[in-house]
């Protein structure tokens, strides 16, 4: 009876073991690389927006819509619980995305939202670009003040 219980035991601490230690590398670079192509839209409009780079529609309309796919992505995947940066390296992602997913998305979405409000008006100048790039930029301060480290 006792190696029974001895066998058990140590199967529970092997599985909770490999549980804890799951490889999240994947998930991890696909949200940054995700962040990265964020980052890099938004710095073309910007740019533009504030008149330190000359405007091209053309250019802008297809940072508005890159913005507008990324949006579009399903973060589920992306954001698996346990990759939080108390449990990994390489991330700032706090565990509140995990205890508080509903408003994680919440605020996933109003991304895209914003994001969609400035692909409409992405092509029609310089000036109209500023007002857009408020609320996009207020969408990503939300997040981040709630769910990532500084």
């Amino acid at each position: 009876m006792k190696t029974k219980i001895f066998a058990l035991a140590t199967a529970a601490a092997l599985i909770a073991t490999t549980a804890a230690a799951q490889d999240f590398s994947a998930q991890l670079k696909a949200r940054q690389g995700q962040f990265r192509i964020i980052a890099l839209n938004l710095g073309i409009l910007g740019g533009m927006a504030q008149g330190k780079a000359p405007y091209d529609a053309s250019a802008a309309q297809r940072a508005a819509d890159s913005l507008v796919a990324v949006s579009k992505i399903d973060p589920t995947p992306l954001w698996p619980a346990g990759s939080d940066n108390g449990s990994i390296e390489g991330t700032r992602a706090l565990p509140t995305i995990w205890s508080d997913h509903a408003g994680f998305l919440d605020k996933w979405a109003g991304f895209g939202a914003a994001a969609a409000q400035l692909q409409t008006v992405a092509a029609n100048g310089p000036e109209a670009l500023g007002p857009a790039m408020g609320p996009l930029g207020a969408s990503c301060k939300a997040c981040h003040s709630t769910y990532r480290a500084n």
